[in-house]
């Protein structure tokens, strides 16, 4: 499965039914991690990452080859986080309706409510990680 054969799949989807347990797994199979919004405040990610980040007013979140860096330790000051963030990949991410801005290969997928756009959410390969 690649970003754009996953993303084609969760196009369209309802808020609160953006990706459902097999395709989780079937993302995590094939190294790729789905990112979307939820609520005014958080981001989801499945697939190769499982997890979540707060993201009030929007913000920007780190990845590198071992993953997401925001979520590792309690702060912002954690020797690890500041050693892996400089050479790190970002993605920054607007509030409502959620987009994405990032240098990281992706594709991106539309979210609805009803027939409104709630927001994006985007695919992007764990291997794109890597230099």
């Amino acid at each position: 499965m690649t970003i754009h054969e996953l993303a084609a799949k969760l196009d369209g989807r309802e808020y609160r039914d953006e990706i459902t347990h097999v395709e989780r797994e079937q993302a995590k199979s094939a190294g790729l991690v789905v990112m979307f919004g939820y609520s005014d405040d958080g981001m989801y990610f499945h697939g190769a990452i499982e997890d979540t980040g707060g993201c009030w007013n929007g913000g920007e979140f780190f990845f590198d080859e071992k993953g997401l860096l925001n979520n590792e330790c309690d702060n912002e000051d954690c020797p690890h986080y500041e050693k892996r963030k400089d050479s790190a990949k970002v993605i920054e991410v607007s509030d409502i309706p959620w987009h994405f801005i990032t240098n990281i290969p992706h594709a991106t997928f539309n979210i609805m409510v009803d027939d409104n756009l709630y927001g994006q959410g985007i695919v992007f390969s764990m291997s794109s990680l890597v230099d």
